[in-house]
């Protein structure tokens, strides 16, 4: 049996190493696991970037309605969303979708 070993020494730790290397591929810290992974959180980040770049956008063109040139149309609608606020003989009509 020692003999046996000794005679495929090599073929034995080459299969060893293989084996060691293959399954650290799959699931290390570095591995093909945890890549998928990582992937789908980037992706999951930069729809969320998106979004949030979008909202700046609009927060950013609703201050500019309310400091650089007021519009008050826009003060207006804010008002009458904020305080219910409507005018005499002013008839609401509610669409539902």
């Amino acid at each position: 049996m020692l003999k046996k070993i000794k005679n495929n020494y090599f073929i034995l730790i080459s299969t060893f190493l293989v084996l060691y290397f293959f399954f650290n591929l799959m699931s290390g810290n570095r591995g093909m696991i945890s890549y998928l992974k990582k992937n789908e959180i980037l992706i999951n980040l930069k729809i969320k970037e998106v979004n949030l770049i979008k909202k700046i956008e609009e927060l950013e063109h609703k201050n500019s309605l309310l400091s650089d040139n007021l519009d008050l149309d826009y003060v207006e609608t804010l008002i009458r969303e904020r305080f219910l606020f409507g005018k005499e003989d002013e008839k609401i009509y509610i669409i539902k979708k």
